[in-house]
């Protein structure tokens, strides 16, 4: 095989395992993401259809897979494997037990397509991890998984909170995202009792009920929710 080619055969690999990761990829993102032309991301392109794969071209928007298409397991790089048992054994300490629990069914299902000689290194790199957070183990929330589900269903959810300042309250809630900080979970919501986008830690939630009805999503990202709270604070006095 001429060395020129390699580079290709590469990105087209990459390309195909991008279309099963992503719902939809544009030839712009592609072309940046590889250092390349987007006439050469269109070539590329022509080659995966051509070699059988069902690329779906949404005039003006990008790049799919087609519907239900199923192609055979990914392979992973010796790097790849690695990081995946490293992100392992963070997750292990983590407090929620609902994302533990998903996460190791996921990785036990990566594993499973792993080659032999990766397995054994795996596995020894197992025992050679070691995160010194949460040493106890402590497990304080058990709606991760639920509250993501939440987010992305636009459902709203019923909670029993209990607050830092041991008050109890019950809520109806649209989700709207999540983060972490000093190993606890927030869920930012927009809280229909005090009418306002509001934090709330998972761990004090008491009891959660996912409602069947839906919330039409507000006007608001993340980085802008951050603003507004980092003007709020601002703007109190000391």
């Amino acid at each position: 095989m001429p060395e020129k080619e390699k580079p290709r055969i590469a990105r087209l690999t990459s390309i195909v395992t991008q279309l099963q990761s992503k719902k939809l990829l544009t030839a712009t993102s592609l072309a940046k993401k590889y250092g390349v032309s987007i006439r050469t991301i269109y070539r590329d392109i022509r080659t995966l259809e051509k070699s059988g794969i069902p690329i779906v071209t949404e005039d003006g928007r990008g790049y799919s897979l087609l519907s239900g298409y199923q192609l055979p397991p990914v392979m992973f790089t010796e790097k790849e494997a690695n990081a995946l048992i490293t992100a392992e054994q963070l997750i292990l300490k983590n407090k929620d037990a609902s994302f533990i629990e998903n996460y190791g069914n996921a990785i036990t299902k990566i594993k499973s397509v792993l080659r032999s000689s990766q397995k054994e290194k795996t596995e020894l790199l197992t025992q050679r991890i070691q995160f010194r957070v949460n040493v106890d183990n402590e497990k304080s929330s058990d709606y991760l998984m639920t509250v993501q589900t939440a987010i992305t269903d636009f459902k709203l959810l019923n909670i029993n909170y209990l607050s830092l300042e041991n008050k109890r309250t019950e809520r109806t809630i649209e989700p709207f995202a999540i983060y972490s900080t000093q190993e606890n979970w927030l869920l930012i919501a927009f809280c229909r009792l005090r009418i306002e986008f509001r934090a709330f830690r998972i761990d004090a939630i008491q009891k959660l009920t996912v409602q069947n009805e839906s919330f039409q999503p507000h006007d608001m990202t993340l980085e802008r929710y951050f603003e507004l709270c980092r003007d709020k604070y601002r703007s109190e006095p000391i």
